[in-house]
């Protein structure tokens, strides 16, 4: 007995008591802020190996962006990468971070539908498909349910089977071979129900964007609910933006 209470004293608490407002190292790169120095933006712009840095001023897609940050380290004082994991949105148009905006992230309140507060404030299931996902995404979703984060502390919980979920979270590009299983898996899922994004590759393709070997339609043809960028997105991007998403506070 003296043994472990030695073992639970030396180890703290295994848990992020409040995910509002957690600490991640300084390693970690979120939410990028953009100066306002003069630099080439053509020579900034072809950096980027997915094109999610636009000029004239400059801009960063966040959809886009894999988060190398070959782009701050060229150009230290144009572009710095924050630990701000707070970046998930529920309009594409708001990943696109500007020169001089240094504010946070949010959503827009005006396009949560009626029913997801509703329905899955207090209770949400999700059936997670990767489209042909690198297994990053994945490992990172995995971990938003391990002792340290415990998403299930709001209710929020992977399931098995997508007739017992009330939404669908797609990683990776989309391949063809993974365009119908991922339409049979929502299709199973009971109405109303929510479709959300997580990583570079669900949202915009990534370094695949443009190859034959992928099938977007889905994407294009749905309404999305949530992005959640990271490449891989991290845990508490993904569970912040679940809890702006179903108007969880604490």
């Amino acid at each position: 007995m003296l043994k472990t209470l030695q073992i639970l004293y030396h180890q703290g608490k295994q848990y992020i008591p409040d995910l509002r407002k957690a600490k991640v190292p300084g390693i970690f790169r979120g939410r990028p802020e953009i100066s306002s120095e003069k630099v080439d933006e053509k020579t900034l712009a072809d950096i980027c190996p997915t094109n999610a840095i636009l000029g004239n001023p400059v801009r960063i897609d966040l959809g886009k962006c894999t988060f190398c940050a070959e782009c701050s380290r060229l150009y230290p004082g144009k572009i710095h990468f924050t630990t701000d994991y707070r970046m998930a949105v529920n309009e594409r148009e708001r990943l696109i971070i500007s020169e001089g905006v240094l504010t946070p992230i949010t959503l827009n309140p005006g396009l949560i539908r009626n029913e997801i507060h509703r329905l899955f404030h207090g209770s949400l299931k999700l059936r997670q498909v990767s489209a042909a996902g690198d297994n990053s995404c994945e490992l990172e979703l995995n971990a938003a349910g391990n002792v340290n984060f415990d998403i299930g502390r709001y209710g929020i919980e992977f399931v098995a089977s997508p007739r017992h979920a009330d939404g669908i979270v797609i990683t990776g590009p989309v391949s063809k071979n993974m365009a119908e299983p991922l339409q049979i898996t929502y299709d199973a899922i009971p109405s109303p129900k929510i479709i959300i994004l997580v990583g570079t590759d669900a949202i915009s393709g990534g370094i695949f964007d443009s190859s034959p070997a992928l099938d977007r339609r889905f994407i294009e043809e749905n309404h999305i609910d949530l992005y959640v960028p990271g490449n891989p997105a991290h845990p508490l991007t993904f569970i912040n933006g679940i809890m702006d998403l179903l108007g969880i506070n604490t």
